[in-house]
């Protein structure tokens, strides 16, 4: 996983004042995941890492790539 996203989610999350317990059950995911999500694990499910994002506004997507 993209460690921009990891840092992303953890700055957020500190920039609430949650600990990885609290983000998790305001999420609705597991704290496993969480601390799974903010070291950068390579393998994740999409549909809960928008579930996190959701809290902060944001959420993962495809995006088409531009043929040059």
């Amino acid at each position: 996983m993209n460690t921009l996203l990891s840092d992303f989610i953890k700055e957020k999350r500190k920039q609430l004042n949650l600990t990885q317990p609290e983000l998790a059950e305001r999420a609705g995911v597991g704290l496993r995941f969480i601390r799974e999500l903010e070291q950068g694990k390579q393998s994740v499910r999409l549909d809960k890492v928008n579930q996190v994002l959701a809290l902060f506004g944001s959420q993962i997507g495809v995006i088409k790539k531009v043929d040059e």
